[in-house]
């Protein structure tokens, strides 16, 4: 059976085969053009392509970046990258590599003046959503908050958030829905003869990666990337997985530790707080013991006294009072001294 070879588009290396080769550079122009939104007379007419080519061990190893470079026809500056792998800081990744083309690549020769500096556009396809709002299109500019005056024309990024793209008929896209509609590959045949008539750039786009999908070498660089956006991947995952049951298993020590410290806390507290309440349970009752002890052994020594007054003997008075022999001869003793 005769092998049956697709491509995603979206594969970086794909991207720099449609988009970044010189007898393709018509189809460059129109992305660019309807990125922008520009029409007719203020359209960039041309692109001189830079060379920004990765070696070859970076497409097995590094995952290292592919763009197309290149510099318009009034001087401007275009950086477009395909963006497959969500780093970190990605707002911040965009930022660096706009900076390094707005002042690389001549853009400021020894003695020339500022005003020669030419402006400088990022265009950043993303297969993955990282911005709050849901279209798919962003652009960012220097402006004031307060006034809404953008400070410089020099400074343009631009992103697509593939994911965001939502199905339309050829019809009822946009120009840049168009092109989305290219990168998710979500046209079907009959879309596709549509967009030889609604948009012939998007369409000779689709029969560039006809072409790529017959050239062996490229063919062979397009599954060693996606081979290696696949490892990439899967590493993340794994290494978030590692990471959330590591530190679940960490929370879940740590929260033994806590509530058996806790625990432990409280039933100190606890404990004094219910020694000092049955402390005091006792103290009263063994002071309520102790004052009747008490008070019955004074009111038995006054009647003691008052028998002794009548002249009764020691032994009826010890029997009849519960006292000792030597207490009723002490009081005796006492009384008789007074």
């Amino acid at each position: 059976m005769e092998e049956v070879r697709t491509c995603n588009p979206t594969n970086d290396v794909v991207f720099k085969f449609v988009f970044g080769r010189e007898e393709r550079k018509r189809i460059t122009l129109s992305f660019i053009n309807d990125v922008l939104g520009r029409n007719d007379e203020d359209a960039f007419v041309d692109i001189q392509f830079r060379n920004t080519e990765l070696t070859p061990d970076k497409l097995f190893d590094k995952l290292g970046r592919l763009d197309v470079f290149g510099i318009l026809s009034d001087g401007t500056r275009v950086d477009i990258e395909m963006q497959v792998i969500n780093h970190m800081n990605m707002e911040k990744r965009s930022l660096f590599y706009w900076a390094h083309m707005y002042l690389h690549f001549d853009a400021l020769r020894i003695g020339a003046e500022y005003g020669t500096l030419k402006p400088a556009i990022a265009i950043n396809i993303v297969r993955f959503c990282f911005l709050p709002q849901e279209d798919p299109h962003s652009r960012y500019v220097i402006f004031n908050p307060e006034t809404g005056h953008q400070l410089s024309d020099d400074m343009e990024l631009h992103f697509l958030e593939i994911p965001k793209y939502r199905k339309k008929t050829v019809a009822k896209m946009n120009r840049i829905e168009r092109w989305l509609a290219y990168f998710a590959d979500t046209l079907s045949e009959h879309e596709k003869e549509e967009m030889k008539m609604a948009a012939p750039a998007v369409s000779e786009a689709i029969q560039a990666t006809g072409t790529f999908l017959m050239d062996e070498a490229a063919y062979q660089n397009y599954l060693a990337r996606e081979s290696a956006i696949w490892d990439y991947n899967t590493d993340v995952r794994e290494n978030r997985r590692r990471a959330r049951e590591e530190g679940h298993a960490e929370g879940l020590i740590e929260g033994r530790a806590e509530g058996r410290a806790e625990g432990r806390a409280e039933g100190r507290a606890e404990g004094r707080a219910e020694g000092r309440a049955e402390g005091r349970a006792e103290g009263r009752a063994e002071g309520r013991a102790k004052g009747l002890i008490e008070g019955e052994h004074h009111a038995a020594l006054r009647i003691a006294r008052m028998m002794l007054a009548a002249h009764k003997n020691v032994a009826e008075i010890e029997q009849l009072c519960s006292l000792s022999r030597d207490e009723i001869l002490a009081l005796q003793k006492n009384d008789s001294s007074m």
